[in-house]
This record gives C-alpha cells, sequence and structure tokens, in this order.
C-alpha cells in the first residue's frame, strides 16, 4: 500500500525537502501544508509559533489519516516537536541544521550557519554546535529577506542579484569553507548562493538525510507511481498566479486553502 505523508512549513521552503523524500520513497500520497499566513517563522513569538502550528497540523493528520508527518522547518522545528508528539500518535520528523555533516567535511575548521533569525538564537541550534562542532569556529548568519527572496522565485520572480550580494556580503568576507544552509527555503537559492560565494565555500542542507529518516520510519510497502498523489495546501485568502503555476508544474494535481487560525 501507499502511504500517506505530510510536510509542513511555513512557506515553500519545505517543497526542497519534498522534493527529496519523492525522490527516496515514489509512488506515496504526498501532501504539503504551508502556513504561509504567518511567513516568516522567524519572526514568530516562540508561544505563537507553537500554538498555532499545532492547531494547523493536528486537525491535517486525523483529516488525511496521515502516516507520518514532516516538519520541514527548521525554525518551526527548534520549538514544536514535543508539543506534536504528545499530541500525534504517528511519526514526527523535524529539521535539524546539518551542523555534523559541516563540521566533518570543514578542512579548516571554520563553517557558518546560514538561518532565519529565530533558528540562530535558539539554544537548541547552540547545543548543536557545542555538541558536533567544538573543535570548529562556527559563524552565524541571520536572515528572513532570503525566505521571502525563496518565495519570490518559487512564484516566478528571478530574485536580484544585487540584493542577494548585499544580503550575503557578510559571508563573502569570511574565511569560511562550508556553509549550513539551515533553513528549507534557503536551497530554492542554491544556484544564485553558489554562485556569489564562489566554489570554495560548499554548501550543505538536511533534505537527503530528512528522506532517509522518512523512509526508516514508515512500513515497508509498494512503489507504484501510478497511484502517486501530491495536493498542497495554504492558509492565506489566496495565493499568486505564479505559485499556482510552480506547484502544478512541481506535479500538485490540487491546491486547497485552509484556514488559518
Amino acid at each position: 500500500m501507499s502511504h500517506t505523508i505530510l510536510v509542513f512549513d511555513s512557506g515553500v521552503g519545505g517543497l526542497s525537502v519534498l522534493q527529496e523524500i519523492r525522490q527516496l520513497i515514489p509512488g506515496q500520497h504526498y501532501h504539503y501544508l504551508f502556513d504561509n499566513a504567518r511567513l516568516p517563522y522567524g519572526e514568530l513569538s516562540e508561544a505563537e509559533l507553537i500554538s498555532g502550528c499545532v492547531a494547523l497540523i493536528e486537525p491535517m493528520v486525523t483529516r488525511l489519516a496521515a502516516d507520518i508527518v514532516v516538519i520541514a522547518c527548521n525554525t518551526a522545528s527548534t520549538l514544536i516537536l514535543p508539543a506534536l508528539r504528545q499530541c500525534l500518535s504517528v511519526p514526527v520528523v523535524g529539521v535539524v541544521p546539518a551542523i555534523k555533516p559541516a563540521a566533518q567535511l570543514s578542512k579548516s575548521h571554520h563553517i557558518g550557519l546560514l538561518a532565519t533569525p529565530g533558528t540562530i538564537k535558539r539554544e537548541y541550534t547552540h547545543d548543536l554546535i557545542r555538541k558536533f562542532a567544538d573543535d570548529c569556529r562556527v559563524e552565524l548568519f541571520g536572515s528572513s529577506e532570503l525566505v521571502m527572496l525563496a518565495e519570490q522565485k518559487i512564484a516566478g520572480l528571478e530574485p536580484s542579484p544585487q540584493q542577494l550580494q548585499k544580503l550575503l556580503a557578510p559571508i563573502t568576507q569570511s574565511s569560511l569553507d562550508v556553509l549550513v544552509l539551515g533553513c528549507t527555503h534557503f536551497p530554492m537559492l542554491k544556484a544564485e548562493i553558489s554562485q556569489i560565494l564562489g566554489d570554495q565555500v560548499t554548501l550543505l542542507d538536511s533534505g537527503t538525510a530528512i528522506a532517509r529518516r522518512v523512509r526508516d520510519l514508515l512500513p515497508a510497502g509498494e512503489e507504484n507511481p501510478e497511484d502517486e498523489t501530491a495536493v498542497a495546501y495554504y492558509t492565506t485568502a489566496a495565493i499568486s498566479e505564479g505559485l499556482t503555476l510552480s506547484l502544478k508544474k512541481l506535479g500538485f494535481s490540487k491546491i486547497e486553502n485552509i484556514k488559518s487560525e
């Protein structure tokens, strides 16, 4: 039987994780829920973020009879996993910034984390650094603007090279050799970021690792491409024509508005 997989994010960034899941575990029923009414999550209070996410995700799991939930948002994952696991009986997978592999890969022992301001300031993130990168110099770069540029790109608007150059300037002035993309939006801009930072900086994200974790947690099942479905849900009153077109190109046969609490 095919499995029902619910992927959640604040915006379109989690599509980068969903694409990895679809490649590794084809032929499933994929549901993508994005809370774009409250985007960007990096600027919300912790209490507002937790209550709003649980209010959206819990009824959707029941409605879909989901087999697994993926929180494809670094900011949300640092906060809401305990609350979700307490109220859900299915596995919940979060996104962890790729600090450990970055520290292992770095030749100069100098790495960076590019994430939302919320992820940058969380104690969860600093615990990861202390645990897995204590022998490295770790620089932290926070940006909500990059989140919105990724949103615009998926909606069909190419990001401004000048704006990207300005936002990434602190990183270009660093001597780090590995940069962790600690927001699922940022792989959407991977080509643009790499062009600005150059080949001397390796970019890492968690998409592949999350897909492997989802595969390991799901019971064994058949892969039947003919049964594969993909449905997207958003929380604003409407989405742009460009975003609708992009979602359809990604294989979403249905795009539905749900009320944001």
